[in-house]
């Protein structure tokens, strides 16, 4: 395990400040001055497992994100015990900065149970380990970013080996392709002691999953996006459902694409495949996707 996942776990490990009530620090996001949402989802999602028995993993979340996060300030998750049922159990949890909610999360827990099975099909994509790793691909593209921009995405992607199947919106600025774009991705180290629990895989998937979901909707309008600086935009909503049991210390194929953007907001949608073709996760976003205005002459 390499010292930037490890921070990252350090990360997600909240502190318990009093009942259903736990803190935790912060990161700034890579291209712009926010917490990455990624990361609150994440903690938010711990917060929740924190107070829910073992035996009963995660197997959907609903959120809203209502205010950027200061990096420089700890959040405060306070989690609500909406139901204990039989089978299923609900918690709600808001983060709160500064004293005001900054993000809002419902997630349901479920004893297992045995049930029909049907699932998509993975999509036939290259081996993993025959793509560029972000250290091999980002520096082809940093004529095009700002100054500073590919150290801070190599720092930020440092705890996740992430590689793009296709060429990512940075590398066809100006060439609107299909909206579909597909990543592969595991921790860069396994996860082995206390850090080898079901809800920190969930909880990491999670982290990953808000990174590259929006780059299907900049691929349809040949739009670089924040790296490049053609396209100003923040997530809104993010809704995942987890089917199945998965490591995210094994390769897992992150497949996107968007139905949809219009009224400055745009629309997409992936499936988690594990390598051995089972769909593990289903993950729904809508993001804020603005063109920057001109400046005055």
């Amino acid at each position: 395990m390499n010292d930037a996942l490890q921070s990252l776990l350090d990360l997600l490990d909240l502190e318990q400040i009093e009942e259903d009530i736990f803190r935790g620090t912060s990161d700034a996001a890579p291209l712009v001055p926010r917490v990455f949402g990624g990361q609150v989802a994440a903690q938010a999602l711990v917060a929740a497992g924190r107070t829910v028995p073992e035996d009963r993993p995660a197997h959907s979340l609903h959120a809203y994100f209502l205010r950027p996060g200061d990096p420089g300030a700890p959040i405060v998750y306070t989690v609500d015990r909406i139901r204990d049922g039989h089978s299923f159990t609900t918690r709600r949890v808001v983060a709160v900065q500064h004293g005001q909610p900054i993000f809002h999360l419902s997630a349901s827990f479920q004893l297992y149970e045995d049930g029909l099975e049907h699932q998509e099909p993975m999509p036939d994509v290259p081996d993993p380990l025959t793509l560029p790793t972000a250290d091999e691909l980002l520096p082809r593209y940093k004529h095009l970013f700002g100054p500073g921009v590919t150290e801070r995405m190599l720092q930020a992607r440092a705890s996740i080996d992430l590689r793009y199947v296709d060429e990512p919106p940075f590398g066809s600025v100006g060439q609107p392709r299909e909206p579909k774009s597909q990543v592969w991705f595991r921790t860069n180290g396994k996860l082995d002691g206390v850090a080898d629990h079901p809800l920190r895989h969930v909880c990491l998937a999670t982290y990953v999953s808000d990174m590259t979901l929006l780059d299907s909707i900049l691929l349809a309008h040949g739009r670089g996006g924040w790296a490049v600086g053609d396209i100003v935009g923040a997530s809104l909503d993010h809704a995942m459902w987890f089917h199945r049991p998965f490591r995210v210390d094994d390769w897992l194929l992150y497949d996107q694409e968007s139905p949809s953007a219009s009224g400055g907001r745009g629309l997409a949608k992936g499936r988690i495949f594990t390598a051995d073709g089972r769909l593990a996760v289903s993950v729904i976003q809508e993001g804020v996707m603005r063109v920057p205005r001109e400046k005055k002459k």
